[in-house]
């Protein structure tokens, strides 16, 4: 009797090892030196192009997937910039190039943002993912499928 191989699907609590790389083929995150990625599929708590790409494996298998911008964190949005005077942020607090912070906006939510440019008392803040407009490629591995 041939049994029937197990492929994951939305509902099904995997486990993946990954690597992700850049069009330029720059890692910007692996998984290979820790456990593997634990999570729902599709249950949005990965990119939508990321929950695509392993749905249908079995474990064991593996596939490299390029993901494009629109399917991963967005294009990046230039309204998303802001240039704030520094009296906006606590004087005690120290600013560098490309420190990431936690603002509050408006509605009360907070944004994560990032320190992109300082001038004199103006200060440049990109509320735009670091990976945002980037086409994502990767290497996934499926460990295991288990029942939610």
């Amino acid at each position: 009797m041939v049994q029937a191989k197990v492929q994951a699907k939305a509902g099904d609590i995997v486990k993946v090892h990954y690597t992700g790389t850049l069009t330029n083929g720059q890692i910007f995150d692996s998984s290979k030196t820790r456990e593997p990625l634990e999570f729902t599929l599709g249950s949005g708590m990965v990119i939508s192009g990321f929950d695509a790409a392993v749905t249908g494996l079995s474990p064991g298998e593996s596939v490299t997937q390029t993901i494009p911008s629109s399917e991963a964190y967005g294009p990046y949005q230039e309204e998303m910039v802001a240039a704030i005077e520094r009296e906006q942020i606590p004087a005690d607090f120290e600013l560098e190039v490309g420190q990431r912070l936690q603002m509050q906006v408006p509605n009360g939510e907070a944004m994560a943002v990032t320190v992109t440019d300082i001038q004199g008392d103006t200060i440049t803040l990109d509320g735009n993912h670091p990976l945002a407009g980037q086409d994502l490629t990767f290497e996934l591995e499926l460990v295991e499928i288990s029942d939610p």
